[in-house]
């Protein structure tokens, strides 16, 4: 049965079946002037679009390119799974960005390749989803069943967004994690970093483990407010626990 996205429709999906999951990227290098030549002037045709005053250069822009598969890299992927009411998060992180994604490829190979599978991600289809296909591509992997979507049918790619979810079809409206955890009441710890501070905690602070500890909080995240999209109880802490 083809997977509905609607939240009338979430409680005939096992959510067990689903594997919640968010990334963390940065520029591929620390800073433009380390950029290879020929990146380097692509970048800055990129940066005459993302222009938005005089004051803004291809080098002061760069601070964003993590955000473009083309010019960023993943540094972490937190994956998220049910089993018995429980949560169990795990993470691929490090500084070999391929290493990072043939983890988390023989991840989707082993376990989530059955029809009745899918992922779930906070603007997963327009930002996660799309950037590990991209990016697992550029280092020739091959690409999981799961993501390799091309030709199929908009209701045969087997992906899950709370974002889109909560957007009933209004398609203009973004609503950032942050804000629909603070509306349904989810605790999130309050000395977490911000997406914005990922490039210079990876690149300035050399901190990986903090962007770790940020990403599993977005999942634990996500998996709570899929609860509530079901009108579940949130998890309790002592039901979530985390793999080495």
């Amino acid at each position: 049965m083809p997977h509905k996205t609607s939240i009338l429709m979430l409680d005939i999906i096992n959510p067990e079946n689903i594997l919640f999951l968010d990334i963390e990227t940065v520029p591929e290098f620390s800073d433009f002037n380390k950029t290879p030549e020929r990146f380097r002037k692509l970048w800055e045709k990129k940066a005459e679009r993302l222009r938005r005053s005089d004051d803004e250069t291809a080098e002061s822009l760069y601070e964003r390119a993590g955000i473009y598969a083309e010019f960023g890299k993943i540094i972490c992927i937190s994956a998220g799974f049910l089993k018995n009411g429980e949560l169990r998060i795990k993470s691929y992180s490090g500084h070999d960005e391929k290493e990072i994604l043939s983890g988390f490829a023989e991840l989707l190979n082993s376990h989530y390749s059955h029809p009745d599978h899918t992922l779930c991600a906070h603007n997963g289809r327009e930002f996660d989803f799309p950037y590990i296909a991209r990016r697992m591509l550029i280092n020739r992997i091959r690409l999981p069943h799961i993501l390799d979507i091309a030709g199929r049918k908009p209701w045969e790619v087997l992906f899950l967004d709370t974002m889109e979810l909560w957007k009933f079809g209004d398609f203009k409206n973004y609503t950032s994690l942050a804000l629909l955890a603070a509306v349904f009441g989810i605790p999130t710890p309050k000395d977490d970093i911000d997406g914005s501070d990922v490039r210079n905690v990876y690149w300035v602070d050399d901190d990986l483990p903090r962007i770790v500890k940020y990403c599993q909080k977005d999942v634990l995240t996500i998996v709570q407010l899929f609860r509530c999209f079901r009108g579940e109880a949130l998890l309790a802490e002592h039901n979530i626990s985390y793999i080495d």
